[in-house]
């Protein structure tokens, strides 16, 4: 069921502003940003971490001036196409590219793939069960503000694939992106209806807000997206990374339903995961049959591709899902500062 629309938001969002460094990398990124300092020396990017917090800080920065931008980027610099900092992106997306092409399996089919994305973990132990079955509140909170860096641009890094796609992947696509942008209603584009459930958390709806209590795990399942969406040669990736999400989305969007509603936080937040339930599972239906099968059908040398997209994309939500985990049954935050 519908919740009354909303009143849009008057004038166009606020770019968000530039986060605090975690390390050396991130810091001379943000510094350059706002032309205030020079880009890392050739020697920082091999010397960090491909999964920790100043390179996915630095990565993050580096894609968002492809989205929102930030408020102190020096507006006399055209620093989304700035080719120094393409090219310091580029020596830092061949080291996290990398890192996951060493962490996950090399399959030969994407089928393999998704098809153990259809199978449900017997031991119920990802973060959807936890919130589900035991979550309180503040965890609801919490998981709510760091999967906000994505939910706010909803579907927006998969939109780079569109112009790459032709035929019924193209087609299938656009359909779901459809969807996912509100079908033509303002009130219903997902990323609104996400600042509607953080708005029933009260949690603050800026977009990029969050960004500085956002841990490493969380950055790594944005920026994988850019990464895949800026990059035509990386398309069947991308295209494996969305069916993943669109496999796993309706049932675990039933459980975080069901929490939101056990820990009363709210209509907007329950609707929110009600209507991924019922739509998530038409849109993986469309994904697998018309969006990967009409792709693999144009280019099957790119079976490879879709299949390691949807493994880096299990991979890197096992990471953020083990982080709050970890904390949660503590009794510990899963930030780096309160929200």
């Amino acid at each position: 069921m519908d919740l009354p629309p909303k009143e849009p938001p008057k004038g166009p969002p606020k770019e968000p502003p530039l986060p605090p460094a975690r390390g050396p990398v991130s810091a001379a990124v943000g510094a350059y940003v706002r032309n205030r300092g020079p880009l890392p020396d050739d020697k920082a990017v091999p010397g960090a971490t491909p999964f920790g917090d100043d390179l996915q800080l630095a990565l993050y920065m580096c894609y968002e001036l492809h989205y929102r931008g930030f408020a102190e980027a020096d507006a006399g610099a055209d620093r989304e196409w700035d080719p120094d900092l393409l090219k310091f992106r580029a020596a830092a997306e061949e080291l996290f590219l990398g890192a996951l092409r060493d962490a996950v399996p090399a399959r030969e089919r994407a089928g393999e793939a998704l098809d153990e994305l259809l199978v449900e973990p017997v031991d119920g132990s990802g973060v959807s069960h936890f919130l589900q079955h035991e979550g309180e509140l503040w965890q609801v909170r919490e998981y709510a503000a760091q999967r906000s860096l994505y939910h706010l641009k909803e579907a927006d890094p998969h939109a780079w694939v569109l112009p790459r796609l032709w035929g019924r992947a193209k087609a299938g696509m656009a359909a779901v992106e459809f969807d996912e942008f509100g079908g033509g209603r303002a009130d219903r584009v997902h990323a609104r209806l996400y600042a509607d459930l953080m708005a029933d958390l009260g949690l603050d709806t800026s977009y990029g807000h969050y960004l500085d209590a956002a841990g490493a795990e969380a950055l790594a399942t944005v920026n994988v997206m850019s990464l895949f969406g800026l990059h035509r040669a990386l398309r069947g990736a991308l295209v494996g990374h969305f069916a993943a999400v669109e496999i796993t989305s309706s049932p675990g969007s039933r459980r975080l339903a069901q929490a939101m509603r056990r820990t009363g936080a709210g209509p907007a937040a329950e609707h929110f995961y009600d209507e991924h339930v019922e739509a998530d599972a038409v849109h993986e239906q469309v994904v697998r049959h018309e969006v990967v099968a009409g792709l693999l059908e144009e280019e099957p040398h790119l079976d490879r591709d879709v299949a390691f997209g949807a493994d880096a994309t299990t991979y890197l939500e096992d990471r953020l899902s083990e982080r709050l985990l970890d904390a949660w049954r503590t009794g510990e935050s899963s930030l780096r500062v309160p929200v």
